[in-house]
């Protein structure tokens, strides 16, 4: 049984590791962010919620994002294990993940967290803007982007290390090498 988090800048690939991560190991890859749009693309009554709360440029609380993902760890398939990606985002999530994990008898094996220099994550969403002409992803944004990543990120990644879990993954270079440090590293990951 695997019980996983990934974090790293926006432009960091986490979005690909965690699919290739959660596709080895057997278990759910579970993007808060791919729920979110899940919903509002189906207008279903939490999608037009939260259509409703990003519309006016506020957080989805964290009571919201908690129970959101309190129900999909209950899910046949996320029983086994899963990969967290976009969740925990607050300190208050983390204690909530902790409960949610804590009450089915488990704890969280693994924090991997996506190092990628800053130029690096710049250039890959710039072109990645150009590709999928995404207008939004300006310099300033994406600069802007990395800075809250590393304000709000920092201190979740600071609990997890006194927990001793987190394990830094140097993100640059080929998506085959980073995928297996990523392996690397999780071999020595005792399973809960």
């Amino acid at each position: 049984m695997t019980r996983l988090i990934i974090f790293g800048a926006p432009g960091a690939g986490k979005g690909t590791q965690a699919t290739r991560i959660a596709q080895d190991l057997g278990i759910p890859a579970i993007s808060t962010g791919d729920i979110f749009r899940f919903n509002i693309k189906n207008e279903t009554a939490l999608g037009r919620q939260v259509k409703e709360i990003l519309a006016s440029g506020a957080y989805v609380p964290d009571e919201v994002t908690s129970a959101i993902v309190r129900d999909r760890l209950l899910q046949p398939d996320a029983l086994a294990g899963f990969l967290l990606d976009g969740y925990p985002r607050t300190l208050a999530q983390v204690e909530e993940l902790d409960g949610m994990v804590a009450f089915t008898g488990h704890r969280l094996d693994a924090v991997v967290v996506l190092t990628v220099d800053a130029e690096e994550i710049v250039q890959r969403l710039l072109q990645r803007a150009q590709v999928e002409s995404r207008a939004d992803d300006t310099e300033d944004v994406i600069r802007r982007r990395q800075e809250v990543y590393l304000e709000q990120t920092e201190p979740l990644i600071g609990v997890y290390r006194e927990h001793g879990i987190v394990f830094e993954i140097d993100g640059m270079g080929e998506v085959d090498d980073v995928t297996k440090r990523i392996f690397e590293a999780l071999d020595v990951v005792p399973q809960s």
